[in-house]
């Protein structure tokens, strides 16, 4: 029953003027839908900063010395991946080339755009998932694939369209999707033969990386110290280091896991001002029946589960009404280009920081009801 009574006041009071526990509500729901988008669209960031790595299903990664993330990386000789085929534990190993390029438009202007070669026979490197055509389509001439993402930067682009990328012309025979750039450049891949007579800069007997399967039966890291003290001006690191890494880089390098970090404290702290504001206001108001509590001897603690509900009816509505308006924030960020990544861990986190949030602001208002004199409710 005392229980039952608790509930009852809580909302009571919580629901009293309706007018502010809508403002609180909004307050909360803003709270939540902003450090839902700034912590989804860094995830959707980092996924994208590492994506060909993670994509690549492969197990090393072997590039120019101390290459900071994938889109940096030098150019080394092509004759260094016989080493690595001939150092033990490695099953197979493909060449691969990274290279910034320049597309020309339909309309006279010019794109930068990322471009990757990769051997069309083993996929390694490839696209993952097409769209239209096929990954072993570049085969015997001048051809790409573009992803369906990079229409907005290089306008439309269907099989069989033709551009210029370098001053060469290219056929477009495939069309990919689900692989975004980090960069506003968008990715252009194309056999590995077309791909080093497009960015001819780098040599014709250099390369950008060298992908490595490991064999049944050997560690990881095992097969990364031999193939590091086989070629040690090259920089050796497992598939998930050199994801790691490169996330790394964009999120320390740039500041731009500061910047999504600071915004999504703004929202935090927004929530916790607006909240502890509504519930304190609502002590003030209502202190004479805490008061009253008291003088029947309420315990402390029964005030404090009181206010906690207050805080927790917040915490929940505020949440529930922020995943409704995110999932139109999605589509409006899939419009842009953008990718927002809501993962059920990233949900369950957000709910556990809202109800941290609200249970924080309402501790000066516990403060104040616990420190009632009950002698005052027999004050005229």
């Amino acid at each position: 029953m005392l229980f039952l009574n608790m509930v009852s006041m809580a909302r009571k009071n919580l629901f009293h003027d309706k007018i502010r526990f809508i403002i609180t509500l909004i307050g909360v729901t803003f709270s939540v839908v902003l450090i839902f988008a700034q912590v989804g669209v860094y995830l959707g960031f980092m996924r994208n900063a590492s994506m060909i790595i993670d994509k690549s299903g492969v197990d090393i990664w072997i590039t120019s010395r101390d290459t900071p993330n994938f889109e940096w990386a030098r150019s080394f000789p092509e004759r260094k991946i016989n080493t690595v085929r001939g150092t033990e534990g490695v099953e197979f190993a493909e060449k691969l080339i990274f290279a910034w390029g320049m597309m020309k438009l339909k309309d006279g202007g010019t794109e930068q755009i990322e471009i990757i070669g990769y051997n069309p026979n083993s996929g390694i490197g490839a696209p993952w998932k097409m769209k239209k055509g096929n990954i072993k389509d570049v085969k015997g001439g001048m051809y790409i694939i573009v992803d369906e993402s990079a229409e907005k930067r290089l306008g439309r682009l269907e099989i069989g369209y033709e551009r210029e990328i370098m001053d060469k012309r290219v056929k477009v025979i495939g069309i990919a999707e689900g692989v975004r750039s980090i960069t506003t450049a968008p990715f252009v891949f194309a056999s590995f033969e077309t791909a080093r007579e497009l960015a001819s800069y780098i040599g014709r007997d250099n390369i950008t990386y060298i992908l490595a399967k490991v064999k049944p039966g050997y560690k990881h890291e095992e097969v990364v110290q031999k193939l590091s003290q086989r070629i040690p001006e090259l920089s050796v690191y497992t598939g998930h280091d050199f994801s790691f890494r490169t996330r790394k880089y964009w999120t320390i390098e740039t500041g731009m896991g500061m910047g999504f970090l600071i915004t999504a404290l703004l929202g935090f702290a927004i929530g916790m001002v607006i909240v502890g504001q509504t519930i304190y206001t609502s002590t003030i108001e209502h202190l004479r029946e805490y008061g009253t509590l008291k003088a029947m001897g309420a315990r402390n603690s029964f005030i404090y589960r009181i206010i906690f509900e207050q805080a927790l009816i917040n915490a929940f509505l505020g949440y529930i009404v922020g995943l409704i308006a995110l999932k139109f924030l999605i589509k409006g960020y899939e419009k842009t280009g953008l990718d927002m990544v809501v993962t059920p861990l990233l949900a369950v986190f957000v709910l556990v920081i809202t109800v941290m949030m609200c249970i924080f602001a309402s501790f000066i208002s516990i403060r104040k009801a616990t420190k009632i004199d009950p002698v005052m409710v027999f004050r005229a």
